[in-house]
């Protein structure tokens, strides 16, 4: 019997914890983000306003088209697409939101293996 109520006092409680997704504060701004390849973290920085991202990775610069879905749903579809791989249009979802940061999923628009990863707020 105790364990019945010890489990459910701590599903009633987790019922009541709530992730936070305060997603328009993220649609425009400057972030950064660290993605692992191997050995090698790779830093990218996305400037973004509400039709726009600009990507900065290893010197090189992408422009990409933002369509909203929502607040916290988006697709990037790269402006001047070098090959047939730069051509397919990437989902991203936000997922969680702090103070400076999100954590958001992305995958090609049709497909269903996802990525997670955590983008800062730039402090310049």
């Amino acid at each position: 019997m105790r364990f019945f109520l010890a489990l459910l006092s701590f599903l009633l409680l987790a019922g009541c914890y709530e992730t936070q997704r305060d997603c328009a504060n993220f649609k425009t701004g400057t972030f950064e983000f660290e993605a692992f390849s191997g050995t090698e973290v790779f830093k990218t920085t996305i400037i973004r306003n509400d039709s726009i991202e600009v990507d900065y990775f290893q010197g090189k610069t992408d422009s990409s088209s933002i369509r909203w879905i929502n607040d916290c749903e988006y697709v990037l579809k790269k402006i001047n697409p070098k090959n047939q791989a730069e051509k397919k249009a990437i989902h991203i979802k936000i997922l969680t939101t702090d103070k400076d940061s999100y954590t958001f999923e992305f995958s090609e628009v049709g497909k269903t293996k996802t990525s997670k990863a955590t983008a800062k707020r730039a402090k310049h």
